[in-house]
């Protein structure tokens, strides 16, 4: 419990490989902020369950380079084009990747564990396909909550949770700090992140990839500023920055994202340290 009984959550917004950054933040609060719950959403999902769980750093890091690899879209050329000419059954459960990688990756990050095993209490965010409806996981295994978490729209098949097939939770909500909010708590840091806008649009792809970072960001944006006006707890932003644009498989820069994470972290800390002695004045 933290000072005078004032609960502290950790929310880790969705940002694909930009979400290690959240190893570097933990690097710097670990020793400084005492904790009471985390939430997570898409990439977020995974540094939530691995920081709930209590992995080191350098597992973390491992962790990272096995998941943000290009082995994880084996076969989404074939299946693209497949699709576009109709030689592809195409329907809710589908998905451009077979995800036969991602899911042995994810053995990793949570091989069998549950809810109620981690050292920290544990929410993941997905959304369900059917009707867009946000769906908060806490319960049954960690795992099936990170991979449903993850399940980016028509590249990773959909994954069915309790009879639900649910999708990408940055779909219905990149930074769920309402998630924190409905539970109690008082300080709220919160990592998120922007999607990288095209410099060049020379084909529909990137017409179609630029407004999905458009929507995406703005979405994030005005969902992060309503609850930081509407609400009594404390949001502690933190959102690095990063020099160059990053894709989804930049492996060899997950230490200087580790880096902008925890710059970014130490940024805010001050002021996160003076509240908390404040509260306790």
């Amino acid at each position: 419990m933290n000072i005078n009984g004032k609960r502290t959550a950790l929310v880790i917004g969705s940002g694909g490989i930009k979400c290690a950054a959240a190893i570097g933040m933990w690097e710097v609060l670990r020793n400084e902020i005492e904790v009471d719950s985390i939430i997570g959403c898409s990439g977020g999902s995974v540094y939530g369950a691995l920081i709930a769980q209590g992995a080191d750093i350098e597992y973390m890091m491992e962790g990272s380079k096995a998941i943000w690899t290009s082995e994880i879209m084996e076969g989404y050329t074939t299946n693209l084009r497949a699709a576009r000419n109709g030689s592809m059954k195409f329907d809710e459960r589908s998905g451009l990747v077979d995800d036969q990688y991602l899911n042995m990756a994810l053995e990793n990050v949570a091989s069998d564990l549950t809810f109620d095993q981690t050292k920290i209490p544990l929410k993941l965010v997905a959304t369900d396909l059917a009707d867009g409806e946000k769906v908060i996981l806490s319960e049954g295994r960690v795992k099936d909550a990170v991979r449903a978490s993850l399940a980016i729209p028509m590249i990773f098949p959909p994954w069915e949770v309790d009879g639900r097939l649910l999708i990408d939770g940055g779909v219905s909500d990149p930074l769920p700090v309402d998630v924190a909010i409905q539970d109690g708590a008082d300080i709220i840091i919160a990592m998120g992140f922007t999607l990288s806008y095209r410099n060049r649009l020379r084909s529909m792809a990137a017409v179609q990839e630029q407004m999905n970072s458009i929507y995406m960001n703005n979405i994030l944006k005005a969902t992060y500023a309503f609850y930081n006006l509407a609400h009594h707890a404390e949001i502690f932003l933190i959102m690095p920055e990063f020099e160059q644009n990053l894709s989804l498989f930049d492996v060899d820069r997950i230490p200087e994202i580790i880096e902008k994470g925890a710059e970014a972290t130490r940024e805010v800390l001050p002021h996160i340290k003076r509240l908390l002695s404040e509260m306790a004045s």
